[in-house]
């Protein structure tokens, strides 16, 4: 992948004509975010020019750890990220972002299993990602990464091993949030049609450094503090330095019109939390919080939303989730690209690595 490129714009004094380099090729979006920050970081470190949206509210917190945990100086980031304030809502600013870009590297999204946002997730997930798409066509960007869900596979037949030629089935097993992915990658594919290299990938539940307070990671500040149950089902798990990895190859590699599950392992989740405990020293939950327990919690709670403010941890969507086996298949992608994961323990050891020497350093 070129990460500058060439234009003519006049001649030398000796006659000849003289080369500038337009320094921004690459654009992310969600670059304040998790895997944003982390993918933003690693296209730093690698020598790229990124230019990176972010709402005028966005807060920076994340990013700044993950910068941390990367060892980037504030001069590096000063002389290789170009931060742009833009909207994915607001089509013109887009196109102003846009035009000249080489390389989108789609990481924004909105997250939420709230019973009362389905209307937002469908806004930011399917409008911003066509307004980004309509962009992208009229700029003619080469190349196209978009960050999707193994949300939006559909998880109607969740009893067999999921992986990308299941068909999505409309089924109130999936999520507010899987359908506004799913509509997302909708858009994706009517950009491909439309003349669009694009690569679609699924990441599952992503994990990794550099991150304390949110996501999914924020499962282990509370492990850390005291868990002493566990739901008995398993999802798919992923870190987030294989997410990153995996997005760069594909585009280096010129891999398009395709989608791919980004899995590291299937884990249970009494496993999950027995590797979080152990690297944080902690006992691990001994006990199966059956479906009465649970749905107890997720009232508790929303009940704790609705007094304080603060943002639920469970909600009845993925307490439910949580009690099911989910299973997905990293096949396709290893072959593609050759492509070894890290293990799920090594990145629960490194991530409880990072928490407590953010902990001791407050």
């Amino acid at each position: 992948m070129q990460k500058y490129k060439r234009i003519w714009i006049g001649h030398s004094t000796s006659g000849g004509s003289f080369i500038v380099y337009l320094c921004y090729m690459i654009l992310v979006t969600g670059g304040t975010g998790f895997l944003g920050s982390h993918l933003v970081c690693r296209l730093v470190k690698d020598g790229c020019k990124v230019r990176v949206l972010h709402r005028r509210t966005s807060d920076f917190s994340i990013f700044n750890r993950v910068a941390k945990y990367n060892h980037l100086t504030d001069p590096e980031i000063n002389r290789f990220v170009d931060w742009e304030e833009a909207d994915i809502l607001d089509p013109y600013r887009l196109e102003e972002v846009v035009n000249d870009i080489s390389v989108i590297y789609h990481c924004a999204g909105m997250v939420s299993f709230q019973p009362g946002d389905g209307k937002r997730l469908n806004k930011i997930n399917i409008n911003g990602t066509a307004n980004l798409i309509n962009a992208a066509l009229q700029s003619k960007v080469q190349n196209f990464c978009h960050v999707s869900s193994t949300a939006a596979i559909g998880r109607a037949d969740h009893e067999l091993i999921i992986d990308e030629r299941v068909i999505w089935k409309n089924s109130n097993r999936n999520s507010r949030y899987a359908v506004s992915k799913y509509g997302a990658e909708r858009e994706v594919w009517r950009g491909i049609a439309e003349g669009l290299n694009a690569v679609i990938v699924n990441p599952s539940i992503i994990l990794g450094p550099g991150e304390v307070n949110s996501g999914s990671t924020r499962m282990i500040r509370v492990v850390d503090k005291g868990l002493y149950f566990y739901t008995p089902g398993s999802n798919g798990f992923v870190d987030v330095r294989d997410v990153v990895n995996i997005m760069i190859k594909l585009i280096n590699g010129n891999i398009f019109n395709e989608r791919f599950i980004i899995s590291s392992e299937n884990v249970t989740y009494k496993e999950l939390f027995s590797y979080m405990a152990k690297y944080l020293h902690k006992p691990a939950p001994k006990f199966a919080a059956n479906g009465f327990l649970s749905e107890i919690t997720w009232r508790l709670e929303h009940a704790r939303h609705y007094i304080f403010g603060s943002k639920p941890l469970i909600t009845r969507e993925t307490a439910r989730t949580a009690r099911v086996f989910y299973a997905y298949s990293n096949e396709k992608i290893r072959q593609a690209i050759d492509y070894q994961f890290i293990p799920i323990e090594k990145c629960i050891a490194d991530s409880c690595r990072f928490y407590l020497a953010d902990k001791n350093n407050d």
